[in-house]
C-alpha cells in the first residue's frame, strides 16, 4: 500500500506485531486512542494477564458487569459451537494451559482432557456476564479479529482515506485494495497463492504458528483436548474481521465450510497432506 505507507505505524501489543497504514500520519492523540482500545480489550479478555477480568473470574466465579464486546463474542461462539458440533468452545483456556500453553508458558504437557460444556457454565445478557464455576474463558479463536475491527473504527474516526490494519495475519483493508500473499504453513519463505482484498478482511491461521512439544499446537479440538491433525492452515475473507477470524477457526473442523457459506465467507484451506480446498466463490489466485 504505497500511498498509505506515508502514515505507517508499527508496534507490539497483545503478544503480536501490528502495522497500521494510513494516507497521513496518525496524531499522538489518535495513537493514544488506539492503544487505550487495545489495552481495555486485553484487560477484559486476556487469560495471560493476572489483572484481567477473565483471570479474576477464573479465580472467583460469579456475576460481573459484562465488557462491551461480550454479546458479540459469545453469541458468535454459540454459533461456532453449533456449527462445529462442540469443537470450538471458549472454555478451551484451561485445556491449553494443561497442555503447556498458559500464562506461565511452561510448555509442559499434562495430557488431554475435554473442555467442559460451556453453555451450562457461562451466562451473558442484559449487561452481565457470569460463570457458575471457576473456569478460564479464552476468546482467542475470534478475539483478535474483534479487536482489529475496534481499531479500524478508532482510526477511521480520526483520518479518512485508505487504511490497512494488520495484526499478524488478521488484516482489514478499507478504501483501496491489497494483494496479500498466503504463506505456506510448512515453509514461511513460500506462498501457496495470493488474494486481492478490498473493503474486506482476511484472516489466516496455521498450526505451525504457535507450536511446542511433540506435535502440540494452539488449535485444539475442545471435545477431546487434542490438537487438530487433518488441517494445516486456513484463510478466510469476510466483510469484517470478527467473522473472518471465526471462519478461519471453524475451517479446521467439520462444519467449517457450512458456517462460512452461511456467513458469506470465501475461504481456502490446506490439509496436512498438502491438498488445497476452497469455497466455490473464492477469488484467491492459488498456485499449482
Amino acid at each position: 500500500m504505497s500511498a498509505a505507507a506515508v502514515g505507517r505505524w508499527e508496534f507490539s501489543a497483545i503478544g503480536t506485531r501490528w502495522q497500521i497504514d494510513t494516507a497521513v500520519a496518525l496524531s499522538a492523540q489518535a495513537r493514544n486512542r488506539v492503544e487505550r482500545t487495545i489495552d481495555q480489550f486485553d484487560r477484559d479478555w486476556s487469560r495471560f494477564r493476572d489483572d484481567s477480568l477473565v483471570s479474576a473470574l477464573a479465580r472467583v466465579p460469579g456475576r460481573v458487569a459484562a465488557p462491551a464486546d461480550t454479546d458479540a463474542l459469545l453469541d458468535l461462539y454459540r454459533e461456532l459451537d453449533a456449527a462445529t458440533h462442540g469443537a470450538v468452545n471458549p472454555l478451551i483456556g484451561d485445556i491449553l494451559d494443561r497442555r503447556g500453553y498458559g500464562p506461565g508458558y511452561t510448555l509442559v504437557d499434562r495430557g488431554a482432557t475435554p473442555a467442559r460444556p460451556w453453555q451450562q457454565i457461562v451466562r451473558w445478557g442484559e449487561g452481565a456476564l457470569s460463570l457458575a464455576e471457576a473456569a478460564t474463558l479464552d476468546v482467542g479463536a475470534i478475539g483478535k479479529g474483534r479487536l482489529v475491527d475496534l481499531v479500524v473504527a478508532v482510526v477511521r474516526g480520526e483520518v479518512s482515506g485508505p487504511l490497512t490494519v494488520d495484526a499478524s495475519g488478521d488484516i482489514a483493508v478499507h478504501g483501496h485494495s491489497e494483494r496479500i500473499a498466503l504463506e505456506h504453513p510448512f515453509d514461511p519463505a513460500r506462498a501457496i497463492g495470493t488474494w486481492t482484498v478490498q473493503d474486506r478482511s482476511l484472516c489466516a491461521s496455521a498450526v505451525g504458528r504457535r507450536a511446542w512439544g511433540d506435535g502440540l499446537h494452539h488449535v485444539l479440538d475442545a471435545r477431546t483436548g487434542h490438537p487438530v491433525r487433518t488441517v494445516a492452515a486456513t484463510w478466510a475473507v469476510a466483510p469484517d474481521t470478527l467473522v473472518a477470524d471465526a471462519a478461519a477457526t471453524a475451517l479446521f473442523f467439520d462444519g467449517g465450510p457450512e458456517f462460512a457459506h452461511h456467513r458469506g465467507v470465501e475461504w481456502v484451506r490446506m490439509t496436512t497432506d498438502g491438498r488445497l480446498e476452497w469455497s466455490p466463490d473464492c477469488k484467491a489466485e492459488l498456485f499449482s
